[in-house]
């Protein structure tokens, strides 16, 4: 189950001012939804250019057997930096042990999953958590805000390495403050989304008055078409009505340049 914002927040705060291995660690695996195991798992070398400023962390082969690159901002970056600092300052031979991974190996990887869930257990007792705080609920607590922040189902997927929907489902933590923001928020689009303008009617017979009255005819025409577009899944059907309202502004534009003769 995800914390709540108010424990997340405080949280990581407790994890940042600690700053050390483990700590860090734990905050690596909160800020990109990871794994403990994929965590202990990643490459010295997990960051991957992706593109022009554009960085993603590779997650190596993992419970579902998925590899994934999951995108990455530069306070992510400023945290695999600070563990590989930190990594450097250890006795050689516990780097030694550990060539090739993140984080240091000094035992087993049994070793390292207790170090990781003791220093979240301190953690959370320096905070007064009302209640027991494990690595996988930091995964929950990343799921739930992606999907505050709008991320997609089937993007959120890929980002945990889910194999289905149902099972990113169930690391979605909707608290009444987002349900009371995406209520208003839908009400504030079904507004906008309904709202036809009024078609202008021409009720002069002056052939000026008629050219004017088409051309807010037809500008409304257009809006009401692109908000029509705007709803539709189909790419094919979004395609067509642009290709229509690209014929209707060529009208438009021919219409700018009718000239009436005077009498």
């Amino acid at each position: 189950m995800a914390l709540s914002p108010e424990q997340d927040q405080l949280l990581q705060q407790e994890l940042r001012r600690t700053d050390d291995l483990f700590s860090n660690a734990l905050l690596l695996i909160r800020a990109t939804g990871i794994r403990i195991g994929e965590c202990i798992h990643l490459a010295y070398d997990c960051l991957r250019l992706i593109g022009q400023d554009q960085w993603a962390l590779h997650v190596p082969l993992g419970k579902l057997y998925t590899e994934r690159l999951v995108p990455v901002d530069d306070e992510v970056r400023q945290v695999i930096t600070r563990i590989q600092n930190l990594r450097a300052e250890a006795p050689a031979s516990e780097q030694t042990n550990s060539a090739g991974f993140l984080l240091l190996r000094s035992g087993s990887v049994n070793v390292l999953y207790t170090h990781l869930r003791l220093a979240l257990h301190r953690a959370a007792a320096r905070i007064n958590s009302p209640d027991r705080i494990t690595p996988h609920r930091l995964r929950h607590s990343f799921a739930s805000e992606m999907v505050r922040l709008g991320v997609s189902v089937p993007a959120l997927m890929q980002l945990l390495g889910h194999n289905t929907a149902e099972m990113t489902m169930r690391y979605v933590k909707v608290i009444q403050r987002d349900l009371q923001r995406e209520f208003h928020l839908a009400r504030q689009n079904a507004v906008h989304r309904h709202h036809i303008p009024e078609l202008p009617v021409a009720t002069s017979v002056s052939a000026t008055v008629a050219l004017s009255g088409i051309q807010r005819a037809l500008a409304a025409s257009r809006h009401v078409l692109e908000m029509y577009r705007r709803q539709l899944q189909d790419e094919r059907s979004r395609r067509k009505l642009q290709r229509l309202d690209k014929r209707l502004s060529r009208v438009a534009a021919d219409l700018q340049r009718f000239t009436i003769p005077e009498k």
